[in-house]
């Protein structure tokens, strides 16, 4: 007999039944109530944390002159009409939206109505997406004007030296789209088309359809005048374009002179140029220089140019540079394709010291290297290659990726400078300017304002 006790066996454990549902008329939920009077006690500044960026460049605002801005407000205090909206805050709106990379007038208005930050820094102010748009391209002067305010502060606060300064160049591509392009007969057959499409709706204007409102009949002349005068702008443009296209042709063998395609001009934005991009591609694009300053990393000069090739333009940015800050930079750093000998020779008689890397020759040449002065050489000339060919030098040029191209960095990234939502070189160029004064804010905030 065994010493263990014999247990009986136990039935198996049974998993218990599932709940059976609630009928719907008697299930407790909480929905939505939208139509629920809520009194909420919130004011604007409530709603916005303290160390919000948007605060940070208000203070700025506050302190920069931007009496350029007021010029064409036409609405008098005693006057008729209604108040204008305050240019302050919508400068104040298009920084805060450049630092957030929104570059559409229509999502601005968007976040002036939606988004905490962008309501506390409109204020209540009356604010459309028009408004918005008109505001962004209407003051090309103050613009300036306000980024050379900007680098004065970093200049008197020791904050900016000019020491060594950066330049580079950086595609952006346009509003315009390469469908967009047509040759000069095509452009003169629409040229003429616009033209009789605005005498035809001037003469609508004496015997109006009842069926379109005064409102529309005005709306369709505007518009049938603005398509003339880009189409005539474009006329403008097709000498500049049928010029460059002949500097191709004779930089070719003439066996493959014939293949260059006939020059052609955009239809939507006359000024934009179709430009070899980062990636290789080929669209319409602006070619936006930029000079940065090493110490403070701030954005001392900004042009706007229409151009495929960088060459010639390091003289005139570098002036910019001089005439901003009261004087020249001691020294400039440029790349190879900035690296003109007019400009080398121009900028060391200004007592700028150059760093670029010199160009290959086209024709080989026995015994020579690319430092050596060749027999057109001005002096100023020969002395740039002889000291590209110093490691002290090499390592100086160096510096410029880290700097320069931080900056292009920082626009494309953080403030969404991928495309311009604006055509024209007028436009363009404040819209680039409004880059510049916003990166620059924030340098100042960064250093320590």
């Amino acid at each position: 007999m065994s010493d263990q006790l014999e247990l009986p066996e136990l039935p198996a454990a049974q998993a218990p039944a599932p709940p059976a549902p609630l009928p719907a008329a008697a299930r407790r939920l909480h929905t939505a109530a939208r139509t629920q009077v809520e009194l909420v006690p919130r004011s604007l500044d409530e709603a916005v944390p303290a160390d919000h960026p948007a605060r940070a460049l208000w203070a700025l605002l506050e302190r920069l002159d931007l009496e350029a801005f007021y010029a064409d407000v036409r609405a008098a205090l005693d006057g008729p009409g209604r108040p204008a909206s305050d240019p302050r805050v919508l400068l104040g709106l298009w920084l805060l939206a450049t630092l957030d990379g929104v570059g559409s007038a229509r999502k601005l208005d968007r976040l002036c109505r939606e988004h905490d930050a962008y309501r506390w820094l409109r204020g209540g102010v009356p604010v459309n997406y028009h408004l918005l748009s008109n505001f962004r391209v209407a003051h090309p002067a103050a613009l300036e004007a306000l980024l050379t305010q900007t680098v004065a502060v970093l200049l008197h606060q020791g904050l900016a030296t000019l020491a060594t300064v950066a330049q580079d160049g950086v595609r952006v591509r346009a509003g315009a789209g390469s469908s967009s392009f047509r040759r000069r007969a095509t452009l003169e057959a629409c040229h003429a088309a616009a033209r009789a499409q605005v005498a035809r709706l001037a003469a609508d204007r004496e015997r109006p359809d009842p069926g379109v409102s005064r409102r529309q009949q005005r709306a369709r002349e505007r518009a049938a005048r603005e398509r003339a005068a880009r189409l005539e702008q474009a006329l403008a443009e097709l000498p500049r374009a049928e010029a460059m296209k002949d500097r191709q042709r004779r930089k070719l063998p003439k066996e493959r002179r014939a293949k260059v395609p006939e020059a052609r001009v955009s239809i939507t934005d006359p000024a934009a140029r179709v430009l070899k991009m980062a990636d290789g591609g080929f669209r319409p694009a602006y070619n936006v220089q930029v000079a940065t300053d090493q110490a403070s990393r701030a954005v001392l000069a900004v042009q706007v140019h229409a151009t495929s090739s960088d060459g010639g333009l390091a003289a005139p940015l570098a002036t910019q540079v001089a005439t901003r800050c009261g004087r020249d930079p001691d020294t400039y750093l440029i790349d190879g394709g900035l690296a003109d000998r007019d400009d080398i020779a121009t900028l060391a008689g200004r007592g700028v010291t150059v760093y670029a890397p010199p160009k290959e020759p086209q024709a080989p040449t026995s015994g020579r290297t690319i430092t050596d002065p060749r027999p057109d050489d001005r002096p100023a000339v020969a002395a740039w290659r002889a000291r590209m060919g110093t490691a002290e030098a090499r390592a100086v040029y160096r510096q410029r990726g880290a700097l320069a191209e931080w900056t292009n960095a920082q626009w494309r990234l953080r403030h969404g400078l991928q495309q311009f939502r604006v055509r024209g070189l007028a436009k363009v160029t404040s819209a680039t300017l409004l880059v510049a004064v916003t990166h620059n804010l924030l340098r100042w905030l960064a250093l320590g304002a």
